[in-house]
């Protein structure tokens, strides 16, 4: 059965740019290119029809989820009229009706078929960016504006990542995505500025110009939380643009760290591993970890790092790029460099070591007791029994400017 969509009214403000009709066209073509209609006289007969009211915020999920949902009136809180709806085309007169009227509006009978839900009922965890949070739905004003866009570029952030994701880029970040919205730069090309980047960093650290290099480092990561933040407020997302961005971040770290031992004029073997003995342990231990990574996926619904609240910590600081990058940095102030190259051989390691337990001890868990879930999953219960973990995981508090409780 065919399944088309169409924007109810008209936005009464810009979000990161983009008005309500501009936002929804391109969620759809994410959410399984739904074809946008300009009209109600263009509903098809005996097609599923997607309403949305263009006096509302939603994200990709919230769509993804109310498509899956028919017959179904979605509602937000204290506001009698439907938000948004899944139905047939014959009853979407009736329902046209209701979302346009009038606030406060005598009760408009509906079709008794049709189910009134929340968004709580679209479920809360996001496997995507590990986070437990319902999916959007709010109301646009022209006086929410700053609010909306601050809830935004929150939901785009990862609950589960590294530490300097996690605690420090955050607000820089959303400085870097309000200019490139503001002037119309693409992640694409963000994205291609921290490639030249990275390129610049290997070339440095492979000179010995270390500090230079950590600059050009830095920045590079930085831009690569730009690129991502700014792809999903923007809606801006794309098959390549991903393989670019995240066939750069998985293959480009251990070159860094063999670069940077490379250019050692003198070093001094740490029980009896040279330097090509410690590359070896970072390649190896690195790909082991990526890995590893990918064949917990096959145990069930999460991710090495969501299954548990100690894995969520363990993702903090587990040896990836940016947690190897503070060991470089740190070794660089002390003037021993070569520390920092044999914290991040030994972390790489030790870290391979730690997933391929976890690995295991979530293979033993799927054979007793089936596929494995992610403890954010159930956030009611993630919230009750491990209320610290789910304080900080839930979501990233300090991507929002104002402050949102999990």
């Amino acid at each position: 059965m065919t399944t088309v969509a169409l924007v109810v009214g008209e936005s009464p403000a810009k979000l990161w740019h983009l008005n309500s009709q501009d936002r929804i066209a391109r969620q759809l073509k994410q959410s399984g290119k739904i074809q946008l209609l300009e009209s109600e006289q263009d509903i098809p007969e005996n097609a599923q029809v997607l309403l949305l009211s263009a006096h509302f915020l939603y994200e990709v999920r919230t769509l993804s989820e109310l498509l899956q949902r028919r017959d179904s009136l979605l509602r937000f809180q204290t506001d009698s009229r439907p938000a948004a709806a899944m139905i047939n085309a014959a009853d979407a007169a009736d329902i046209l009706t209701a979302m346009r009227a009038p606030m406060p509006k005598e009760h408009h009978p509906l079709p008794e078929h049709l189910s009134w839900i929340n968004v709580s009922d679209l479920g809360a965890f996001d496997h995507q960016l590990r986070k437990a949070k319902p999916p959007l739905l709010e109301p646009i004003t022209a006086a929410n504006h700053n609010e909306l866009e601050s809830l935004l570029y929150g939901t785009a952030y990862k609950g589960i990542t590294d530490l300097v994701t996690k605690f420090v880029w955050p607000k820089p970040a959303r400085v870097g995505v309000q200019i490139c919205a503001r002037f119309g730069l693409t992640p694409n090309l963000v994205t291609t500025v921290g490639f030249l980047l990275m390129l610049a960093a290997c070339y440095l650290f492979s000179q010995g110009q270390y500090a230079a290099g950590l600059l050009a480092g830095w920045i590079m990561t930085y831009l690569d939380t730009v690129d991502g933040k700014l792809a999903r407020v923007t809606i801006k997302s794309s098959k390549f643009g991903h393989l670019f961005d995240h066939g750069m971040d998985i293959i480009h770290p251990p070159f860094w760290y063999v670069y940077w031992g490379s250019a050692l004029i003198s070093f001094t073997p740490v029980y009896g591993l040279t330097v090509s003995d410690l590359n070896l342990l970072i390649i190896g231990g690195y790909i082991g970890g990526r890995l590893l990574e990918m064949a917990f996926h096959l145990l069930g619904h999460c991710s090495i790092f969501s299954w548990r609240p100690l894995d969520a910590y363990f993702r903090l600081v587990t040896a990836r790029r940016n947690p190897c990058m503070i060991l470089l940095t740190a070794s660089l102030f002390v003037g021993r460099p070569d520390w920092g190259f044999i914290a991040v051989a030994l972390w790489t390691v030790a870290s391979t070591a730690l997933m391929a337990l976890r690995l295991l001890q979530g293979l033993l868990a799927r054979l007793r007791y089936g596929p494995l879930e992610s403890w954010l999953k159930d956030p009611e219960r993630a919230a009750e029994n491990h209320p610290k973990a789910y304080q900080t995981f839930s979501g990233t508090q300090s991507a929002y400017a104002v402050s949102r409780n999990p």
